[in-house]
Formats: structure tokens, sequence, C-alpha cells
């Protein structure tokens, strides 16, 4: 089995645990950090006065030196890298964003102690020159924090519409970083209530000189095989775009680029929490396949995607789906013949006719996608009841309805990557059972969190934590229940969410895209044809489900499926 050594931007699932399991559906073996040294909490402590909040502080963040060390005592022993910046130099991905008195010196030697973590990653390539080596990297978000380092909702409101508000345009990386206030007039920006905007712009001026760092020191030298750029939190206009214009004409000048990528080299795309998946699949063609990239069509149930733009995203769906096709290590064609097809379902209208063509795929042995771009944040209910309904939903390698559509671009699409490449590879029993277990569970697990917790469960968990809130001035308590709301209360919503997860679990497993019915999961791909193991039990600990970082928005969630060859 290969191993690959995997830094994570954080700790929630959807970037740790879940990219293990997507792992292990396509025979790798994920070699992660200590639990301790990855882990990202929000504030946890809180000054109150009576039934008032005054203050909140004391978040945790990764160990930073120890996941250098950790890179270091694995070089040898891993087949390659994923490795997140963020986790590395800053200690995760809230890390990356806290507010700064100072924005670093003079680039390149803005901080020693940032640079020498980051060039940890020329001591792998330096030692194994022929190891696959590759980078996540984030473009700092619009937005604060919520409750780190006693920043509040309000902060969050306000420094969003805030940096949304279009910038003087600048093209030079200098007049970049000193023209964070200047608007297109060229006057300054009040002064907020709610947050410091200089500490604001200190943070934005260092991890820009990161991200500058990672693609002219980094990835130019050859020290990163590929790099996977993500706009976290974006929107059309305002304070990352000329972030986002720079970093693209240095791909285009100096990393060979066109159009502001190179899907040999580097990606730059809205998304963030979906860029594991991503490059996993980007992984698994390179160690199973050398390479090989799989031709992906997307076919649209409802409006096109060029016509779309996402809240929080600066780039079409399309656009979004044909670079994230180009960053898992695949091929865009727009017609033709295809390896692997992407039904994108827009329209909750226009589930039927989208399940009907999935089934048509699986008849004809079409590999398949679907991405529920309705739900917005969730799954749509439409979608998900025409999906489950249909026996071939349980063969489909990749799925997902979550959050912004650049996450569920990602997810999807990575899983399926290394998904396909695994099944036109790997020939042996064993390995192919463990792998259709995996597979199932995370396919399993996409729609017991994306619908059942996050369309339905979540909205107990919100109704019953704000009603018992602590304090009158904190109207979202789900935001840090361990914080907000009592130990009593924290138990109950603990409780609720482990009792109604057994029941969502139960209720999903006799659906016919899984136990209720013929639905089968393919185990192999053969020159002559395919072979197929059928959903045999799915169970989930009751003690599994956890708010991880005590806020209802994250939870842990790990189904474990079974199934056996037909």
């Amino acid at each position: 089995m290969k191993k690959v050594l995997y830094v994570p931007l954080d700790d929630r699932p959807v970037n740790l645990d879940d990219v293990i399991v997507q792992g292990r559906a396509a025979g790798i073996h994920v070699i992660v950090p200590q639990a301790g040294d990855v882990e990202n909490r929000l504030d946890t402590k809180a000054d109150a006065e009576g039934n008032t909040l005054v203050n909140t502080y004391e978040p945790i963040f990764g160990n930073k030196q120890n996941i250098r060390q950790f890179i270091l005592d694995h070089i040898s022993s891993v087949d390659g890298f994923i490795i997140s910046t963020d986790m590395l130099a800053y200690g995760g991905l809230i890390g990356s964003r806290r507010f700064r008195t100072s924005g670093g010196g003079a680039y390149p030697d803005y901080d020693p102690d940032t640079t020498q973590l980051l060039n940890v990653i020329r001591e792998i390539k330096k030692a194994c020159p022929h190891k696959p080596v590759y980078v996540l990297d984030t473009i700092m978000r619009l937005a604060t924090t919520v409750f780190v380092e006693g920043l509040t909702q309000s902060a969050y409101d306000e420094a969003r519409a805030f940096a949304q508000q279009p910038r003087a345009a600048a093209s030079d990386f200098e007049a970049i970083l000193e023209g964070y206030d200047i608007t297109p007039d060229g006057t300054h920006f009040g002064t907020p209530v709610h947050f410091d905007k200089e500490q604001y712009y200190n943070a934005r001026r260092h991890k820009f000189k990161s991200n500058y760092y990672i693609l002219d020191q980094l990835v130019r030298t050859g020290a990163i095989d590929f790099l996977a750029v993500g706009v976290d939190d974006s929107y059309t206009q305002g304070v990352q775009a000329n972030e986002i214009a720079f970093l693209e004409a240095y791909v285009n000048a100096n990393l060979g680029g066109c159009g502001g990528q190179n899907p040999d080299r580097v990606v730059i795309l809205p998304d963030a929490d979906g860029l594991g998946h991503s490059l996993m699949g980007r992984m698994a063609s390179h160690l199973h396949r050398c390479g090989f990239k799989p031709r992906y069509a997307v076919e649209y149930f409802g409006p096109d995607g060029s016509t779309i733009v996402n809240p929080y995203e600066y780039m079409s769906v399309h656009d979004n789906i044909r670079h994230h096709v180009d960053m898992i290590g695949g091929r865009f064609v727009a017609s033709g013949p295809c390896d692997v097809k992407i039904v994108a379902v827009t329209s909750a209208d226009q589930a039927a006719a989208a399940v009907t063509h999935l089934e048509d795929n699986d008849k004809r042995h079409v590999p398949t996608v679907v991405i529920d771009f309705v739900g917005g944040g969730a799954s749509d209910e439409r979608v998900t009841q025409a999906l489950l309904g249909s026996y071939s939903t349980g063969g489909l390698l990749g799925y997902s309805g979550w959050n912004t559509a650049g996450n569920k671009i990602g997810l999807s699409l990575g899983m399926a990557q290394s998904r396909y490449v695994f099944l036109a590879t790997e020939k042996r029993p064993p390995s192919l059972d463990a792998a259709v277990n995996a597979h199932g569970s995370l396919l399993f697990k996409r729609f017991l969190k994306d619908y059942f917790y996050k369309k339905i469960t979540i909205a107990e968990v919100r109704t019953y934590s704000r009603a018992h809130a602590l304090y009158t001035n904190v109207p979202y308590a789900d935001q840090n229940m361990l914080l907000f709301n009592s130990p009593e209360d924290y138990q109950v919503v603990t409780q609720l969410l482990r009792d109604r997860m057994q029941a969502n679990t139960s209720t999903l497993s006799e659906k016919n895209a899984f136990l209720g019915g013929k639905s089968r999961s393919i185990r192999q791909m053969k020159p002559f044809g395919w072979s197929y193991s059928t959903y045999s039990s799915a169970k989930l600990d009751y003690d599994n489900p956890e708010f991880i970082w005590k806020r209802a928005f994250e939870i842990t969630l790990n189904p474990s499926v079974t199934l056996k060859p037909c």
C-alpha cells in the first residue's frame, strides 16, 4: 500500500478524517501528525458580567515546530507529500488570519520564523527529488473569524462588508501591500467600529507575503511539484482582487501559465476545505497511474454553470469546475468521449432528470459524480430524495452538497479522481475489498452529513442552543456552545445530536441508494467489464458524533459501511 504524508488545513473532519478515508478508498495509507499538533479551536475561555458576555479568549492553534519535525521524521518512509502551508507556517487556517501588530519586514526576508518553517519543503525535495510534493495554500479570506481572540459576530459582519468594497487597482507587489486602505478615487476608508483595520491589514500583508514566497521561492525553484491555491471566502471585487490578479500574473510570467493557471504546476480558484480532497485525487493519479489524466465532462440540470457565481466566490461555477478538474489531475472536455461524467444539479425541478441520466450512465458503465448546487450550504431536499430513491446512487464515484460551490466541487471531484484511478489499476482482492468499504463509508457519510445533519438536525441543535444562551448579548450561542451554553445544556445538545444521527443512519440505510434495495458500488474496473460489491451493513457508533469545534457547524461523523462482492 502506498503511503502519503498529509498535513491538513486544520482538524475539522472535512480536512482530516474524510481525506484519510478518501485515501483508504484509493489504496493509500495516509500518515498524519499527532492529533494535538493539528488541533484548532475557537476561544476556550470567556469573561462575563452577570448575563452579559464581555470577552472571549484563548483559542488553540496547531504546533508549527512539531509539524515541521513530523515532516522531517517521515521524509524517507512515504511515497508522497500533501502539505498545508497554513498549518505548517501558521498553525492552521484560523491562525493564518490572526490579527497582527506588524505585517512583517521587507520581502523576501519578511519573517525568518515563517520562512524557516516553509523551507522544510525545500528539504523534502532535496532529500527525495523524485517524490511528489503537493502543497495547498490559501489567500486570506475577507472576514475575520468569529470568537477567536475576542472577535465577535459583529466584527465578522462588518469586516466582510468592509473587505468587499473595491480598492484602487494596483499590480506592483509593494503597492498592493500599501494600498489595502485606498479607495478607487484615492481616498481612505473610514474606521470600523468592531475591529482594528490596521491589524487586519497587517494580517493580510503577512499572509500575502507568504503566498508570494511559496510561488516565487518554492514553486519556481522546483521545491513544490504542484501548488493548489484556494481563495477562501471571496467576492467578485474587494480587498482580495489585487492579490489574486498579482498571483495569476506571476503564474503567467514565471510559471508557464495561461489565464493565471498552469494545470501542471499551480491552480488558483475559490475553495479552501476541498483542497485536501483535490490533492489526494491528484496524488492517487500520480501514484497509481503515473499522472494519467482522465477526461471529465459536465452536464447541467438547471441553469448553466457559466451563469452562476456563488455569494462567497469570484468565479462562475463552470470555471470553478474546469479548474478543479485541472487541480485533481484530470482533463476537462467540452464534448466528445469522457472517462468520468459530472452531473451538476442547479435546479431542484431537474432532480428527476438528473437521476435518469445517472441511471443511464450506470447502465452504460460511465463513472459518475453528482454535485448538488441547489441547496446552498447543505443538500437540497428534493435533489437528495430523488438521489436516494435510485439504486444507481450507491455506485457514484463522488458526491457532495456541502457548503460553498468550491467546497462541493473539490470534495466530490477529489473523491472521484482518487477512486477512479484505483479502480482501473488495482487487482488484489483484499485491497479491493478494503477500498470499497472505505468508499462506501465516505459516500454514505456525505448524505448523512450534507443532508440529514446540515439540512435537518442542525436546525434542532441551533434552536435549542440559542434558546438556552447564557448571555443576552450573544444571539448565536451555537457558534461556541461550550462557552455560551451551560454544561448541562451542552450535554443536552450532544445527546440530541447522537440520538438524531442514530435515527438518521437507520433512515438513510433503508433508502434504495444503500441497503434498501439492489444498490451496489463499483469494486473493480476491468477492460472486459466491471465487478461490483453490494451494500451489506451500515452503523454509526452512538458516541461518535460530537461537536469537534464546540459549534453546531462542525461535527465529527464516521459511519462504517460494509459491502460484499457480488
